[in-house]
């Protein structure tokens, strides 16, 4: 009960810290979304921060998610937040009819080899986030490097978008976790994924 309690009183205090940089940036607070990463949580715990009023939850693990999803309300909007391997995407979209997204799509097959699924299951089109590696490398976190990686995947976003003849406020730029959603809101994310400041350090299986 305390687990359950105390993750809902922190989703209560993520929102309003995202709203209040929403504000600061000059959005509307319902332009931001707040993914609630919930992997290795219980299913009680994930309830009881749906039942504080939260929609939005993502995980990491196609296993995971599947076995989840069933024991929780269908109005619940879940996100894949991995890189999807193609074989496993007809289980994913399958198993979870009420799959909202996958985040950090990287490769083109994997796009082709979901929109087949999709279009085999006959379910609503899904939303899916392109991953962009704007350093060319993987590198450690700074306060420095994240700024320049906001300015750059905004100035993507700015470029996808006139190619496409839309406006930017129709494409999603997703960035900034628990360390820094507040940050990244205010350098124009729209969808930040916020996991240990609302549940808690992850709670993985002990090793033998």
């Amino acid at each position: 009960m305390a687990a359950v309690e105390g993750a809902a009183a922190a989703l209560r205090s993520v929102l309003s810290r995202a709203q209040q940089a929403a504000a600061r940036s000059g959005c509307a607070p319902e332009s931001v979304r707040v993914v609630a990463v919930s992997k290795t949580k219980p299913v009680s715990v994930i309830r009881g921060v749906y039942d504080a009023g939260h929609r939005c939850f993502g995980e990491n693990y196609v296993q995971e998610l599947i076995d989840k999803a069933p024991q929780l309300p269908e109005d619940i909007e879940w996100h894949f937040i991995r890189n999807l391997q193609s074989n496993k995407a007809k289980a994913l979209l399958a198993g979870v009819p009420n799959l909202d997204m996958v985040e950090s799509l990287d490769d083109e097959k994997i796009a082709n080899r979901l929109d087949r699924v999709v279009a085999d299951l006959g379910r609503k089109p899904l939303k899916v986030l392109v991953q962009v590696n704007t350093s060319g490398e993987e590198c450690g976190y700074s306060s420095s490097l994240f700024q320049y990686n906001s300015v750059a995947l905004a100035s993507c976003r700015k470029e996808v978008c006139d190619e496409l003849g839309i406006p930017e406020e129709q494409c999603e730029l997703s960035m900034g976790m628990s360390a820094d959603f507040e940050q990244a809101i205010e350098m124009g994310s729209t969808n930040v994924r916020v996991g240990s400041t609302i549940f808690g350090a992850r709670e993985y299986p002990k090793k033998n």
